[in-house]
């Protein structure tokens, strides 16, 4: 994934999250879907080319017309059974884009939508779902909308699950306390430290550091869509689905792959996650794959290089693949990777905390052991936005390399 790919992936987040945060969960559900129905269209509609949204609640006896949204000049039905061929295919698939508009069976021949172009989503549990039929115009994108509606169905279904698993808050707080490393592991010829600090009593942050034997040693961060208990959930299932393949296959790309499409099945997570996961050898050399993460930084001898090869964010696709990237450590050399809560830390003037500001922290500790750099950062960090609170979950990872093994025998 290119970095205006995953830029643009974060911004589709970033406004999601807005939408989201307005919503009242303690409501109904269907007034909950309405209300997202109505600004997600409006806030969506020129990305995603959309004409017209048609909402569709479950019942005893089908799916019974809610509301409709943007240019609908012909009526919309006011029943659908949960036989009909374009309410089969959505609930079978999750999201549905109708490859011919005219057929038999589409959203068009069967009156929910005038013809042309449409997709369709749903979302909630059984008993309780709802259908969310979309008119696409011209300059729509398959690739896109496909990204953007499965992104859409996450975010609302995990919502609308968030409030009925409110009672299982503290349980998952200490579930991901759980998982969380008290004690870093050693690594001979190198310094590791990181910390973790959510915004709420569970966050959607993560670090890991699984030592294989004393030549190698996985690392890994991530960063969940937004943050409290459904980023909390998906941290669960990522780092407990990270440990057990890594250990079982020792093949990061293969391993995130079938990560991707359990965390795309779930229904209990926001199902969008960032995640950089490396395997450092004792020699120096790094094996990684950057699955969408903010890219970490490897600071050599005056120069810095960002890690950048991977692919996409995991959750949104059933399918994605990723390539491996690798790069070499030498002594004193020092990677750093962190989250959106520090790189976007905004100062009273709305500047971002940065790379730029990053580069002036690990040039001026340069030479300082992992732990100083890591505690230089945070302070720096929350400083630069005037001692608030954070305001997204922040976390960091510093690896420094002080010698060069002994070679044995010698």
């Amino acid at each position: 994934m290119d970095g205006s790919s995953r830029l643009e992936a974060k911004l589709l987040y970033r406004r999601l999250d807005s939408v989201l945060a307005a919503l009242d969960v303690s409501r109904p559900g269907k007034k909950v879907v309405v209300s997202f129905l109505e600004e997600a269209f409006r806030t969506l509609r020129e990305d995603l080319r959309l004409r017209a949204a048609v909402l569709y609640a479950e019942g005893r006896e089908g799916f019974t017309f809610v509301k409709a949204v943007g240019d609908l000049r012909n009526p919309t039905r006011d029943s659908l059974d949960r036989g009909a061929p374009p309410v089969s295919l959505v609930l079978q698939h999750g999201v549905y884009i109708f490859p011919d508009p005219g057929a038999e069976g589409t959203p068009a021949r069967t009156g929910i939508l005038p013809r042309g172009p449409a997709a369709a989503l749903a979302v909630g549990s059984r008993g309780d779902r709802h259908l969310i039929f979309l008119l696409v115009g011209e300059g729509w994108v398959r690739e896109e909308l496909d990204f953007a509606l499965n992104t859409v169905r996450a975010a609302l279904g995990s919502r609308l699950m968030e409030e009925r698993a409110r009672g299982s808050f503290r349980e998952a707080a200490e579930i991901q306390q759980s998982l969380l490393l008290d004690e870093l592991p050693e690594f001979p010829g190198y310094e590791l430290a990181a910390r973790s600090v959510p915004t709420e009593e569970v966050g959607g942050d993560f670090f890991d550091f699984i030592p294989f034997d004393g030549e190698m040693l996985g690392l890994a961060i991530g960063d969940a869509s937004g943050h409290g208990l459904p980023a909390a959930l998906l941290v669960r299932d990522l780092v407990t689905g990270l440990r057990m393949g890594i250990e079982r296959e020792l093949k990061v790309a293969p391993v995130l792959t079938k990560l991707n499409r359990v965390i795309h099945r779930s229904r209990l997570s926001s199902r969008f996650v960032s995640v950089f996961y490396g395997e450092l050898e004792a020699s120096g050399n790094l094996i990684y794959v950057n699955a969408g993460h903010q890219p970490p930084l490897l600071f050599s001898r005056g120069r810095v290089s960002e890690l950048t090869i991977g692919g996409t964010v995991i959750g949104p696709l059933p399918e994605v693949k990723f390539n491996r990237g690798v790069v070499r450590m030498e002594p004193e050399d020092v990677l750093v990777a962190l989250t959106d809560g520090i790189f976007d830390r905004r100062s009273k003037g709305g500047e971002f905390f940065g790379e730029t500001q990053l580069h002036r922290v690990v040039e001026e500790s340069n030479g300082r052991p992992a732990a100083e750099l890591l505690d230089r950062i945070f302070t720096a960090a929350f400083a630069f936005g005037d001692g608030g609170s954070w305001e997204d979950d922040a976390t960091a990872v510093v690896i420094r390399r002080i010698e060069t093994p002994a070679t044995p025998g010698a």
